[in-house]
């Protein structure tokens, strides 16, 4: 995985200058895929016209989890899109099984014909979107028992004090529990996730530290809670700021229609726009 130098924009946002992770090709995934996952140039004639068109920019906002696998397509396909629409996209790491809680809803795989269509329905979105997204083998036990709940203590941790690296963190996380199968809640693989997402061996300490405090805590909760007054019921959820009016959007099928509120055009998963 290759990460360039990373900036905050408005709203805590954050821009990456290069970004691209280096998957196993054999698996069927190209390359061009890779290049999918590269969001807004920081630097160059790209980035100049950008910094032109700031002030028109609509604010997109991502409510994820990384226990959901379609937040992770929604996450990817938002930050290809970043270079493409006009948006600035502000990441805001939530809580799954707080908004299911208070929404009164449950995980589709709780449903069990909703589970089962669920095994053929992720590997036809992982082809589709070009994002390596595999189920865990025992999927019970590695997503609805173990949940997220320190994972994302983490993500928040890593939002309020190293916003640098939340894009990378988040994807190696979703790495972890969606490609390669392994634990995201032991501290000890928090960590390593961390490090291999680039955050240095003691500010992933530090950090891994700070996930456990109240202020971290509570951040999350917030964050939870602003997604629920928005009308979340599940994740992932993005609204879309126009006119003064947010407007809400659930699940990864729902970004043509987001292009459409936002007077962009939907180009297909991976923008020819993205591959540069």
């Amino acid at each position: 995985q290759k990460l360039g130098r990373h900036a905050n924009g408005p709203g805590g946002a954050v821009r990456t200058e290069r970004c691209f992770l280096a998957l196993p090709w054999k698996s069927g995934f190209s390359r061009v895929a890779a290049r999918g996952f590269v969001c807004v140039p920081k630097e160059g004639p790209m980035a100049a016209a950008g910094e032109g068109l700031r002030g028109s920019k609509k604010l997109v906002d991502l409510f994820y989890d990384v226990v959901s696998p379609y937040s992770w397509l929604a996450f990817e396909i938002l930050c290809r899109y970043r270079s493409v629409w006009n948006i600035e996209l502000h990441l805001r790491p939530a809580f799954l099984g707080g908004i299911m809680k208070e929404a009164g809803n449950q995980p589709p795989a709780m449903v069990p014909k909703r589970g089962t269509y669920m095994t053929k329905d992720i590997p036809r979105l992982a082809k589709y979107y070009q994002v390596p997204v595999r189920l865990p083998k025992d999927f019970f036990h590695s997503i609805i028992e173990k949940g997220s709940l320190p994972a994302m203590r983490f993500v928040s941790a890593v939002d309020m004090a190293q916003p640098q690296f939340l894009e990378s963190v988040s994807r190696e996380l979703w790495m972890r529990i969606w490609h390669r199968d392994e634990d995201i809640v032991q501290p000890e693989n928090i960590l390593a996730a961390a490090e291999q997402a680039g955050v240095p061996s003691e500010q992933a300490k530090k950090l891994l530290e700070m996930s456990t405090t109240p202020e971290v805590k509570n951040r999350l909760k917030t964050t939870t809670g602003e997604a629920l007054k928005y009308g979340a019921f599940g994740l992932p959820s993005y609204v879309a700021h126009v006119n003064g009016e947010p407007q809400l959007f659930f699940g990864s099928d729902r970004l043509e229609l987001l292009a459409n509120i936002l007077g962009e055009k939907w180009l297909g998963p991976v923008p020819a726009s993205a591959k540069l």
